[in-house]
């Protein structure tokens, strides 16, 4: 296979030019004009941001794209599906009152926001792909299925399950339906070690599904209940809760790459990820630790392969920010090979989705990387 290309352009702007300017400019380097929008429904796929998170991609950015496809005759919208644990974005009505906090609204980016798996998250579509490993056939929300172009509009960031969260993430977990989450989370479920439990209920908070039970002030988890979202282990401050699948993580991102090959199969698409403000954590929380790397830019590609190698590349090659979660434990890196996010989250393997979304045909760790002005 050819090496795939990576465009992408830094953060420097000089008077007369601007950070939106400059995402349009590496998008149409990249190609996306190539696409034939003509009439086509697009969806754009991106987070909103949990309430409480500060790091999520801007509203700004979103209107660049919708603006660029408008351009090109196509119909853009914005689209996330629900999620499986408790929040701001479980359901169509708070999903949506949530993305208006954080900004997005059809005057701020000129788009309707729909929600890709309906009002309670059933409204889903199984793909059958006979190739996949795990996951024969993902539960993809409906309206990401019914539209005729895919973009993904990444935040390339930290991730405590997957390792990071790039553009894999956002179209595999990101188009899944609650119950196409709960299938990719299905290795993950959690116990607890008694002997570090305070009974501070912390993990109470995050969990939708009652999984939690406690009996003399202990914490116990009813299996029949986890569906394994792994937010109980990330709040415990005693971290008394851990997966009983030591594969877990490992499992996650090969159905993360098996659901993106359902969303993105037999579809054009095109893909662009934002490497700054690298939070440690998922937008999904509420909260946001300080980046643990300086922002470096706008990456685009037709391959989502390519361009999560590259962005990966592109941080682990950047100085760490010293007061961070990363400056904490720099001194694991050397044995984690300098990898910033296997340092901070040894549980998991990013490799591991990049390597099953190769072998299944979804693009090439083999990139060439070109700047654009």
């Amino acid at each position: 296979m050819e090496k795939s290309k990576v465009y992408w352009t830094d953060l420097r702007c000089h008077p007369g030019d601007n950070l939106l300017k400059k995402l349009e400019r590496v998008c149409k380097a990249a190609g996306i004009e190539n696409i034939d929008f003509k009439d086509k429904f697009v969806a754009i796929k991106m987070h909103f941001g949990e309430p409480g998170n500060m790091s999520y991609i801007r509203p700004n950015y979103a209107k660049v794209l919708g603006d660029l496809v408008k351009s090109l005759g196509g119909k853009p919208f914005l689209v996330d599906c629900n999620t499986l644990y408790t929040g701001g974005r479980t359901n169509a009505i708070d999903h949506i009152h949530s993305a208006k906090i954080n900004g997005f609204n059809e005057t701020s980016t000129g788009m309707e926001i729909i929600i890709g798996d309906g009002l309670k998250g059933r409204n889903e579509v199984a793909i059958e792909v006979p190739s996949n490993a795990y996951c024969k056939a993902p539960l993809i929300g409906k309206e990401i299925v019914e539209a005729d172009i895919f973009i993904s509009l990444n935040h390339f960031k930290g991730h405590e399950g997957a390792g990071f969260g790039g553009a894999l993430k956002n179209i595999g977990m990101g188009s899944g339906s609650r119950d196409g989450k709960k299938d990719m989370h299905s290795g993950s479920q959690a116990s607890v070690d008694e002997s570090k439990c305070i009974g501070c209920k912390k993990c109470v908070t995050v969990c939708a599904h009652n999984a939690q039970e406690f009996i003399d002030n202990k914490c116990h988890i009813d299996l029949k209940k986890c569906v394994g979202c792994g937010r109980c282990p990330e709040v415990c401050p005693t971290h008394a809760i851990e997966f009983i699948n030591d594969n877990a993580n490992i499992i996650l991102n090969y159905k993360i790459a098996e659901y993106s090959k359902a969303v993105l199969l037999n579809k054009p698409s095109f893909h662009i990820s934002l490497l700054m403000d690298v939070s440690p954590f998922c937008d999904c929380h509420s909260e946001n630790d300080a980046a643990i790397i300086p922002s470096i830019g706008f990456f685009a590609s037709f391959d989502p392969v390519a361009l999560d190698k590259a962005c990966a590349d592109k941080a682990n090659a950047a100085p760490i920010i010293n007061n961070s979660i990363l400056g904490d434990v720099k001194e694991d890196l050397p044995k984690c090979n300098h990898d910033y996010f296997t340092t901070i989250f040894p549980t998991t393997n990013w490799k591991a989705c990049l390597e099953h979304a190769e072998k299944l045909g979804l693009g090439t760790q083999d990139y060439e990387l070109i700047f654009v002005k």
